[in-house]
């Protein structure tokens, strides 16, 4: 069913509670089972992913859908974020649709079900293929936020594909602290001694709304502890020029408007690592869409995986399909035969008629933290 013909009715809802319907019914759309691996399989932190792109957290907040989200295409699914207590998050209203600016302002506040919950839906998937990452965060009113990470970082370590440490959410007082260089570095040993020499790679969720001597610092811990990515970036607490009367709601501001300031601080992050740390591209943060040209906008930095925070609600299946398709045909065509470029050009999975699928729509499951 065409999303063009369920946006009215789906925004007589308000946003949070579009998000719940798309968490409920994504399983009526999916197979279940991870895509195979294709031309744009790729390895990081040695994990094999089937195709670079993936839903980022803040759409599965609780660990119920991910293998819902690699049935209709993804090539992983990062779940999150969680706390070790459950803990309600901000009043509502507290997600915001910026019609205008193609954009979202949210102030969630790690609202979810606590670890142990979350830990007994992930267990009973153990043994499923598919790539899946946990994002770990802490309580608000935590007297021990360090302890909180490590607490989770136990706990979910033997569950996760990746574990990604969130220190950047906006939406928790305090918590963008933790970037700072000395209690960087005390977060993340304590993190790798919890999970031990044998568990998951580690990847560190940043925030761009950092200055160079942060970036630098940041890039060196990562470095010194041989973390498996960085994932660039969170929602940006800056107001570019909105035009929205939402505009001034606080909370993260993710969406077109951040998409300048997201994509410097991945080739901030590119120059301060020397290209030698992976990282994972917050796309829907960076303002980007399906139609984006891949090779001047994205893959110009090299980096080989790239998040969705959100997608046009039962168009999942084609939404995926034409990010992979452009990517592959701005970036991968030269390296495959001329009858496999010809049948991936006439896909069953054709652009926008408008060319930007952006235009006008405000997604069901916006991503927040």
């Amino acid at each position: 069913m065409s999303y063009a013909l369920l946006r009215p009715a789906l925004f007589l809802l308000d946003a949070e509670r579009a998000h719940r319907l798309a968490v409920k019914t994504l399983p009526l759309l999916s197979d279940g089972h991870p895509p195979a691996p294709g031309l744009l399989a790729t390895q990081v932190a040695g994990l094999a992913f089937p195709n670079p792109l993936g839903m980022a957290a803040g759409f599965d907040k609780d660990g119920e859908v991910p293998d819902a989200l690699l049935g209709v295409g993804f090539g992983f699914a990062e779940v999150g974020s969680i706390t070790p207590l459950p803990q309600a998050g901000n009043p509502r209203p507290r997600l915001f649709r910026l019609i205008e600016d193609r954009a979202v302002i949210n102030r969630m506040g790690f609202n979810n079900g606590g670890g142990d919950a979350a830990a007994a839906r992930l267990r009973a998937r153990a043994g499923r293929p598919g790539v899946v990452g946990i994002n770990i965060g802490a309580n608000k009113d935590s007297t021990d936020r360090i302890a909180d990470y490590a607490a989770m970082t136990q706990l979910m370590a033997p569950l996760a594909s990746y574990l990604a440490v969130n220190i950047s959410s906006p939406n928790t007082p305090g918590l963008r602290a933790l970037q700072d260089e000395s209690a960087l570095t005390g977060l993340l040993d304590a993190v790798l001694d919890a999970r031990g020499e044998s568990g998951p790679p580690i990847f560190l969720k940043v925030a761009p709304d950092l200055e160079t001597a942060d970036i630098d610092a940041i890039a060196r811990i990562a470095l010194e502890k041989r973390l498996g990515a960085l994932i660039v970036s969170n929602t940006t607490i800056s107001r570019p020029p909105l035009r929205s009367a939402l505009a001034g709601e606080t909370g993260g501001l993710s969406g077109a408007p951040l998409r300048d300031l997201a994509q410097t601080r991945l080739r901030d992050f590119r120059k301060a690592t020397g290209g030698a740390l992976p990282k994972i591209m917050a796309a829907y943060n960076a303002g980007l869409t399906p139609v984006t040209r891949w090779n001047t906008e994205v893959n110009d930095q090299g980096d080989p995986l790239l998040y969705m925070e959100s997608i046009p609600y039962w168009e999942t299946r084609g939404y995926v399909a034409i990010v992979m398709r452009n990517y592959w045909m701005y970036e991968r065509q030269a390296e495959a035969p001329s009858a496999t470029r010809a049948a991936l050009a006439q896909n069953a999975w054709p652009m926008f008629p408008t060319g930007d699928p952006d235009g006008g729509r405000v997604y069901l499951n916006a991503r927040a933290n």
